[in-house]
């Protein structure tokens, strides 16, 4: 069926006629002519096709999330069969199950939904199926669910308004029970430094009963009371304040004697940044640190910590500047490294590295999150490799290595590789010995000295497989012991390997540690697992009486990293701890306009190799002529590198330096961030698992918007990928886009506006989002339902017999192109063929023949009006009378 938008257009054809009839002299009833124009006319009332196929196309979206686990779930088989037997020949069914993510179950493969079921994504669920349907099909979408959405579904539901899709409901909700929760946290995400906030916790729980609510900051106990719930709710409110810049991680737990249902949801976790000047966190080995002093007295912000455990991502937030002072690698938490190229990289934070016997390859820092970070490389050349090491490796293969991991390799995989890295990295002058343990101790490679056996060596350790048992620790290190006793090389070091959960046989190890430590032997730890294990502490207690180091491990995808850190740390780094001279060079000048007078020479250095495209401001005169200060700008943030120690040991000649405290703060002013800029800022709000980002800005940022377009990057806790975000323009002066925010994650970002950078973060998702099941979010989905011309579905074979709709397709641009089409060909064709064709016609009727020059002429001389075809035709008798009234 057609049916045209503008039928009105063919009210002209009437008046196309008459002016033909008056005007003949136009030529208008010529046939190409009047085919122009009948196309003009089909274009202009813009004719549309029905393009609809028979059927419905119904799309069934089924709720497999954890909250839906009793309630819908179960329902499925049967509303699956009862759908099938009533739908029409021509109708199709498409399932598609969903809770974080979303996929098309299909009959024909063995798809299944994977990934987290603690979220029930329906705003995310309804995009993806409305990219899914065919447009030339009439579709109407099932929604299964109890109705408790993790994410906004206002975009989802614009869209599914604007394409006119019927969404029709079967919410199932679990009848009532006696449930305690945290409903949310009500606080801001940013505040300025010493402003003071209100946290207000939402409870929720049977009338009449009482419950004990809890307020920590980060991790210690501010508060505890006791809160009796009235009409089904409560409310408890905290009053706090932020007096440095960063972010604080603020926790409300409850708890009840009584019965409680989901004890997923009985606390909430929400992160509070405060912006301020920026400050300096230098980390150092030393409480009394000068350097720290002097910054402070340069006017500097320093916050000055000796004790690491509690760092993470939240204790970078408010900081323009890290100072590593003389701290090994391992006394870092693994997730506060991670956090660093992110800081520096995307947030445009600086980070200083200063020498010492724990710093760079001496500290572990090679192949670690910060390494690439560095504008040198940490890892010594073969020609510089003076002091030879005999290693051994002991490793745990009970079975526990036999478990998998995210990356689709096992524990034990895992640890076979950095063993395997471990070789690639020693010397050749090394000596391997490596001893898989269970119960006992097994062999695998016996004292051999790497040189050109190293590919053979690593092959043979890739091939450990997990047999099942515990790791029988002192058996490991007795074998191990074996075969370092006599060892012909200076350094001799064991790596013990295992899980800090399931570590036996402590009897006897400590005095095999003290025979070791006697005869020089060190001993290190990598332990898999948390320093909250059972077998933590012994693991702890050997790294300690073996004067080695101890790392905890709980992501086994980093287990060759830490290997080849902990190897570079014992076999191919040096601190060279003799005076060396030092030499100037011209990358101080990108630093400081006016030079310094440097010292005659340091006490002792980090040998180190500096980076291709870094600059170099010192230099040792030496025979190793290696970087004592370099430095590089690393995407955002500036990295510099002093390779001599400014505090401790071996610094007296830097600490008796007249202008050390020039340097420290000259060097500190170029590797800090600049301060947030006045004009624009960011608004955040937590709308279930999305994180909703405004950007505001006064008339002077929105002239550079126009210029500049802002970007957002942002990077996820456990993930190293940095995503780029696009804005949507509310208004002049705003803009603002969706983030997802899972429960748990945690999310940082920046927003980049030329050379000036706003960071944020980390916010963090709401925690058991899946089961704060607010009484509006059905009601919501109700009310779309309803708009978009669904209901609610008791009856389900009723829904084949919903109404079809059309499917139109506008046919205008088609009828366009054949007018203008023909139009050209009119247009020649008047010109030309009609031309050519009249000469034909008269050289048909008149015989040419050769004249004596050998040229082709007619018999007769034709007129002008006879060559050019207008012949004089006769008249009509209606045409003689016409021209006589004239």
């Amino acid at each position: 069926m057609i049916t045209f938008a503008h039928p009105e257009a063919f009210f002209l054809i009437p008046v196309w006629g008459l002016l033909g009839w008056f005007l003949p002299k136009a030529g208008l009833w010529k046939p190409l002519r009047l085919v122009v124009i009948l196309l003009l006319l089909v274009a202009w009332a813009d004719p549309f096709v029905d393009r609809s196929t028979p059927g419905l196309d119904l799309w069934v979206l089924n709720d497999l999330s954890l909250s839906a686990r009793e309630t819908v779930q179960p329902q499925l088989p049967e509303l699956e069969t009862l759908l099938k037997e009533s739908k029409g020949k021509h109708d199709r069914i498409f399932y598609v199950d969903f809770a974080d993510d979303a996929i098309v179950r299909d009959s024909l493969s063995a798809a299944v939904l994977t990934g987290r079921k603690d979220a029930s994504r329906i705003g995310n669920l309804l995009q993806f199926v409305l990219s899914q349907r065919k447009e030339n099909r009439t579709t109407r979408l099932l929604l299964v669910s109890d109705g408790y959405s993790t994410d906004p579904v206002d975009l989802a539901g614009d869209r599914l308004l604007r394409e006119g899709i019927p969404l029709d409901t079967r919410l199932m909700q679990a009848p009532a029970v006696q449930d305690v929760r945290v409903e949310g946290i009500e606080g801001p995400i940013r505040t300025r430094k010493g402003d003071p906030f209100i946290l207000e916790a939402h409870l929720l729980g049977p009338t009449g009963s009482q419950a004990e609510v809890s307020l920590y900051r980060d991790g210690v106990e501010l508060s505890r009371q006791a809160v009796a719930f009235q009409r089904g709710q409560a409310r408890v409110q905290w009053t706090a304040r932020l007096q440095v810049s960063g972010a604080a991680r603020f926790e409300v737990r409850i708890a009840t004697e009584g019965e409680d249902a989901y004890i997923e949801n009985n606390q909430q976790v929400h992160w509070v940044e405060a912006a301020g000047e920026n400050r300096i966190l230098f980390l150092s080995a030393y409480a009394d640190d000068p350097v720290a002093a002097l910054l402070r007295a340069r006017g500097y912000d320093v916050q000055l910590l000796t004790q690491f455990a509690g760092l993470n991502e939240g204790s970078l937030s408010g900081v323009g500047l890290v100072v590593i002072q003389n701290v090994h690698a391992a006394d870092f938490p693994r997730a506060f490294l991670e956090a660093l190229p992110f800081y520096v990289r995307e947030q445009g934070g600086g980070l200083i590295m200063t020498g010492g016997q724990s710093s760079f390859g001496s500290g572990g820092y090679f192949e670690s999150p910060v390494d690439k970070l560095l504008p040198v490389s940490m890892e010594l050349k073969e020609e510089d490799h003076k002091l030879s090491t005999a290693m051994a490796i002991v490793m745990d293969r009970s079975g526990s290595m036999s478990a998998g991991t995210a990356g689709g390799m096992t524990k034990m995989d895992l640890a076979n590789t950095g063993a395997a890295r471990a070789i690639e990295l020693l010397g050749d002058q090394d000596a391997i010995a490596v001893f898989a343990v269970d119960t006992a101790a097994h062999q695998i490679l016996p004292l051999s000295q790497v040189g050109r056996h190293r590919g053979q060596l690593t092959s043979m350790v890739r091939r450990i497989q997990s047999t099942g048992g515990g790791i029988y620790v002192y058996n490991g290190l007795e074998a191990a012991w074996a075969q370092l006793k006599n060892a012909p090389q200076s350094q001799r070091h064991i790596i013990l390997f295992a899980d800090a959960a399931d570590s036996e046989q402590p009897e006897g190890v400590g005095a095999l540690i003290h025979e070791m430590r006697a005869h020089n032997t060190t001993v290190s730890v990598i332990a898999l697992g948390y320093p909250t294990d059972p077998d933590a502490p012994f693991l702890e207690q050997i790294a300690e009486d073996g004067e080695g180091r101890l790392f905890f491990n709980d992501d086994a995808n980093t287990l060759p990293a830490v290997f080849a850190q902990e190897t570079v740390s014992v076999s191919r780094s040096a601190f060279l701890d003799e005076d060396t001279g030092v030499e100037a060079r011209a990358g101080w000048q990108e630093v400081a306009a006016l030079p310094l007078e440097w010292p005659a020479s340091v006490n002792g250095y980090n040998l180190s190799y500096v980076r291709e495209g870094a600059s170099e401001s010192l230099r040792s005169e030496d025979r190793y002529t290696a970087p004592l200060l370099s430095h590089w700008q690393r995407g955002a943030g500036k990295v510099a590198a002093v390779s001599f120690p400014l505090a401790g040991p071996y610094s007296e000649n830097i600490r008796a330096w007249p202008q050390v405290g020039d340097f420290v703060s000259t060097l500190s002013r170029w590797s800090i961030r600049g301060e947030t800029p006045t004009g624009i800022a960011l608004r955040m709000r937590r709308m279930g698992e999305t994180l909703r980002v405004q950007l505001y800005a006064n008339e002077e940022w929105q002239r550079k918007f126009a210029l500049t377009p802002p970007i957002l990057v942002t990077e996820r806790s456990g993930s190293s990928e940095v995503v780029t975000h696009a804005w949507r323009r509310i208004r002049p002066g705003m803009v603002e886009t969706d983030l997802p925010l899972l429960s748990g994650e945690r999310l940082r970002g920046a927003v980049k506006v030329g050379d000036e950078i706003l960071p944020f973060g980390p916010v963090n998702g709401l925690a058991g989002a899946e089961w704060v099941m607010k009484a509006e979010l059905p009601v919501q989905l109700r009310h779309l339902s309803t708009q978009s011309g669904g209901v609610e579905r008791v009856d389900l074979a009723g829904i084949w017999d919903s109404p079809r709709r059309q499917v139109l397709k506008g046919t205008r641009e088609f009828w366009l192109w054949a007018c203008a089409a023909m139009f050209l060909f009119e247009a020649f064709w008047s010109r030309v063929g009609g031309q050519r064709i009249q000469v034909e016609r008269m050289k048909k009727h008149r015989p040419v023949q050769e004249n004596p020059e050998g040229k082709f002429e007619s018999e007769a001389v034709l007129s002008p009006e006879q060559a050019t075809g207008d012949r004089p035709r006769p008249r009509s008798a209606f045409q003689k009378a016409r021209s006589q009234r004239r």
